[in-house]
């Protein structure tokens, strides 16, 4: 979780997490076996909340504080949890939000969610579907990511 401040008062907040086990929007884009999946999942996070208190207004924070998580996100990560991570993943309720500052810090649109969150007993949808963004905070992901296929 990071808190962050501006001249001594918070102005916005992020949570990151590990990721979703079964996400096919990322599985496809990283290329991902089931099993390089399993081997390999520690190596994203998830960004499960971003807020920016409702009283700043500040033209392009948003997009200024995802470019400076991205470089600061693996190495805190790695100091934490031992390992360090090499994809980054949210999603975006396109009902509630369009994804603006995701795109204007360069995450990519992986697809859609189906809606049926994690251990949905059936395959039909039981939650609204949301937008899969993500971003690689190295070049060279998808190999480190890949594992045996």
């Amino acid at each position: 979780k990071y808190l962050v401040t501006a001249r001594g008062h918070p102005i916005a907040c992020f949570s990151w997490s590990s990721a979703p086990r079964h996400l096919g929007a990322r599985d496809r884009y990283i290329g991902w076996s089931p099993a390089g999946r399993r081997a390999n999942l520690r190596g994203v996070a998830y960004q499960s909340r971003f807020l920016i208190m409702p009283w700043v207004h500040v033209p392009h924070l948003a997009s200024h504080l995802l470019g400076r998580m991205a470089r600061q996100l693996s190495a805190d990560w790695e100091r934490i949890y031992a390992h360090p991570i090499y994809f980054t993943e949210t999603f975006v309720d396109p009902s509630r939000y369009r994804g603006t500052c995701y795109r204007a810090a360069n995450w990519t649109y992986l697809g859609m969610t189906t809606g049926r969150g994690k251990d949905a007993p059936t395959w039909q949808p039981n939650r609204s579907l949301k937008q899969v963004f993500g971003y690689a905070l190295v070049k060279d992901f998808r190999s480190r990511l890949a594992g045996p296929s």
